[in-house]
């Protein structure tokens, strides 16, 4: 019965779409428009021997398979509601369908991840110079509480501007100088500090916060760690769209619905009671009420010799959650090694299946169907799976599928995964992480998020090369896109990894703009919007390729004779080594 309405919402969905489906490179299609096999591309000897396993990556399939995972109804596939349940359901099926084995070793296909969801209803106001000033929500203002308690209140907490929060020992940075920020309510800055080069004053300084490229000291989730850590009442963070990444309706829209968190001990501590952004204009008017200079103290910020800023003023909130608990899943599966030793090694893929669920806020159209976001990704792992499983020789080492829930939510599920591994994590040579693929057409390029940071960048390189591709660094390193998907919490525990988002570059046919063009289009359009939805102009020729490209990536580590590593400098090489039993 489930395959039966699977194979009917996708017909429907692709015939709704009016999506004829795009040639693979240098194919011709057939009458109905459906594209024949990629040729065989060599690579291992017998590995890729007839019948050619690469059979499985073709446009029509990687299509079928976002068909039906951003169809209606799947309802967005939020955690804890129906859709989950379906896109669980579909994931495990297409795993069986395969002959992959369940990959968990306790013979399911699921890995159970507990989750605490919170909807709250927030009110927040600030007190400068004895006049108060009530906030608007959502459109001065979002505060949540992630502490997993139904009422918070914070009350007359003292306003302190600590620049961009960062403690940083190895560069010798420290915002807080010491200062005692107990029970404040901290005002801080998103990215890192723009640090200027001392040899050229138009560009920032690379020995310092890695230059124009965030580090993780620019994101959202370290600075309100560090509130928490220091004992802050409340941590408010001045949104921007550059260091930011996204524009103010997007914190909106991700703040105005349910936000989870992982239901375990301690996991509340990493928070202060209240975590909260604030506009740009809103910001400057709170600084200039208190008789400061709000861009004068960013450019102060910006320097070893900042210290914390009492604002004269001081801020209230209350935020009521409505709490539920969640029974939510990853999902995995296993292709397990041909080689009797080094099957007990691995290499893993993953992409997650979460996206936002239901919208009731929004008008016209409701469900955030994730399209791109994320069911690009899992479509493109599902073929590379297939793929995989047809090999009429196993690669030596085990492959891993995983798709993690919650990624949208700070990367929950690959958060689990990372604290409690299904399997070993130092046997885990690397993670190909796949999210928002490239769905406009054929590259000459390919662009890594991170690259040069491991070793796995030398494979990159030469699979390019055979395709007669090169590789690019990321176009946006200011926006962090390293630290934003799943990848991040295994690379966090040593994992070398590599991260495919917006991977197309240099565009064939098209404008040197054509790609950027794309990325802010859809940005603005349709991330985490319901506008992520199939799109009868998508080009798939560019996400067959990739798709061949990182099998291959996945098969040349999993035959390699050296584990991959983490480049020196980097600041998770020291992480790895340590997992090895390395000095």
């Amino acid at each position: 019965m489930r395959t039966a309405m699977w194979l009917i919402g996708l017909s429907t969905v692709a015939i709704a779409a009016g999506a004829r489906l795009p040639q693979t490179p240098g194919e011709p299609a057939n009458a109905a428009g459906q594209t024949r096999a990629v040729d065989a591309i060599s690579l291992a000897p017998a590995a890729l021997a007839p019948p050619n396993p690469l059979a499985a990556i073709t446009s029509d399939r990687i299509l079928a398979h976002v068909s039906a995972l951003a169809a209606d109804q799947m309802e967005g596939r939020a955690p804890g509601t129906l859709g989950e349940e379906r896109a669980v359901a579909y994931l495990a099926d297409e795993f069986a369908r395969m002959g992959l084995q369940p990959g968990n070793p306790d013979g399911t296909y699921v890995q159970r991840v507990p989750l605490i969801g919170f909807h709250g209803a927030a009110t927040a106001s600030f007190n400068v110079k004895g006049t108060r000033q009530p906030l608007q929500i959502p459109s001065d203002l979002i505060a949540v509480s992630r502490q997993g308690l139904a009422d918070v209140a914070v009350q007359d907490s003292d306003v302190v501007f600590v620049g961009y929060g960062v403690v940083a020992p190895e560069l010798g940075w420290d915002d807080f100088k010491n200062v005692d920020v107990r029970g404040k309510t901290l005002v801080m800055l998103v990215g890192d500090p723009p640090v200027p080069d001392p040899t050229n004053s138009q560009s920032l300084d690379p020995g310092t916060f890695g230059g124009a490229a965030m580090t993780f000291y620019g994101r959202w989730t370290y600075k309100y760690e560090i509130a928490a850590a220091r004992g802050a009442a409340a941590a408010i963070l001045v949104h921007e769209t550059g260091p930011a990444g996204y524009p103010w309706d997007v914190v909106q829209s991700n703040y105005t619905r349910e936000n989870l968190g992982i239901d375990a001990p301690g996991e509340s501590t990493r928070h202060a009671p209240v975590d909260a952004w604030m506009t740009l204009d809103r910001a400057k008017k709170l600084f200039a009420d208190a008789g400061l200079d709000y861009d004068r103290l960013k450019g102060q910020a910006a320097t070893r010799t900042f210290s914390p800023v009492p604002l004269s003023a001081t801020a209230s909130f209350t935020v009521k959650n409505t709490l539920r608990i969640i029974a939510s899943r990853n999902v995995i599966a296993k292709l397990e090694g041909s080689d009797p030793v080094l099957k007990n090694e691995y290499v893993m893929y993953t992409a997650h299946w979460d996206s936002f669920g239901i919208n009731p806020a929004a008008k016209g159209d409701q469900i955030m169907n994730g399209a791109l976001d994320n069911g690009s990704g899992m479509a493109v792992m599902l073929t590379m799976a297939e793929a995989f499983a047809r090999m009429p020789v196993r690669p030596k080492r085990s492959l891993l599928f995983l798709s993690p829930t919650a990624e949208e939510a700070t990367m929950l599920g690959a958060k689990y995964y990372a604290q409690q591994p299904l399997w070993p994590l130092e046997k885990t040579l690397a993670d190909i992480n796949m999210d928002i693929m490239n769905f406009w057409g054929r590259t000459h390029a390919i662009v890594s998020i991170g690259k040069s940071l491991t070793t796995l960048d030398e494979i990159l390189d030469a699979e390019a090369a055979k395709q007669g591709r090169v590789v690019r660094p990321d176009p946006e390193p200011e926006k962090g896109y390293f630290y934003r998907s799943d990848h991040f919490e295994l690379a966090k525990q040593g994992v070398p990894s590599l991260h495919f988002l917006h991977p197309g570059a240099e565009y064939l046919d098209q404008p040197a703009d054509y790609g950027q063009r794309k990325r802010d289009e859809y940005t603005t359009t349709a991330y985490h919007k319901p506008n992520d939805d199939v799109r009868a102009d998508w080009d798939l020729r560019g996400a067959v390729e990739d798709a061949v490209l990182l099998f291959r990536i996945g098969l040349a580590v999993s035959e390699a004779t050296a584990y991959p590593e983490w480049r020196p400098g980097t600041e998770f090489r020291a992480i790895r080594a340590q997992r090895l039993g390395r000095k």
